[in-house]
Parts: structure tokens; sequence; C-alpha cells
């Protein structure tokens, strides 16, 4: 994937769907999410991801993602990997997610 091209939320939901202990993360605020987020995800917002260590302690569990645009899923996956996780993705932004919501 080139440092340009946008990520797709898309086949990222996918690829969470198929993978085994996968966990989705919304990392957008309360609020954001509460507006609207991907079935099954968990909302760690950005502002709070140290809190992952405590709701997902094994390190190997694969973690897929997302926030509005792309941009704080990038900043949570940085922080994910620094802490330890070893599975970790970023899928983009539900901006261009066409799932559904709830």
């Amino acid at each position: 994937m080139s440092l340009f091209q946008a990520n797709d939320i898309n086949a990222g939901v996918e690829e969470y769907q198929k993978t085994p202990r996968a966990k989705l993360i919304d990392v957008r605020e309360e609020d954001e999410y509460a507006a609207g987020h991907i079935p099954a995800s968990i909302n760690i917002p950005l502002s709070k991801i140290e809190s992952a260590q405590g709701e997902i302690t094994d390190l190997d569990t694969p973690l897929f993602v997302y926030c509005r645009s792309g941009n704080r899923s990038g900043q949570a996956v940085a922080w994910l990997k620094q802490a330890g996780y070893r599975k970790v993705q970023n899928i983009g932004g539900i901006a261009n997610y066409s799932g559904k919501t709830e």
C-alpha cells in the first residue's frame, strides 16, 4: 500500500470480520461514536487510547482501527504499536464506509 493511498475501510472491515479474535476499534470521541458507528466496534477515543491496555490485554489480538478520516486512527495505531501490540492496522475513516452503521 502506498503512503499516499487512502486505506479502504470497506476492505478493512471485511478483513476484520474474517479474522478470529479480532477487535474493531473506533478512536473517535464518544459523541461521534454515538452518532453512528460500525456494528461490533469498541469506542476507545484517541484522547484516551492508553485505556486500550486495560481492555485488550493480549498483545497478539488483531486490532483494526478506524476514525472519521483515517488521521486519528493512524496516530492511534502508532501508539498501540509502541505499546507493544503486534497486529494493528489502520483501516481508515468511516466517512468512506459504505456498510451499515448503528
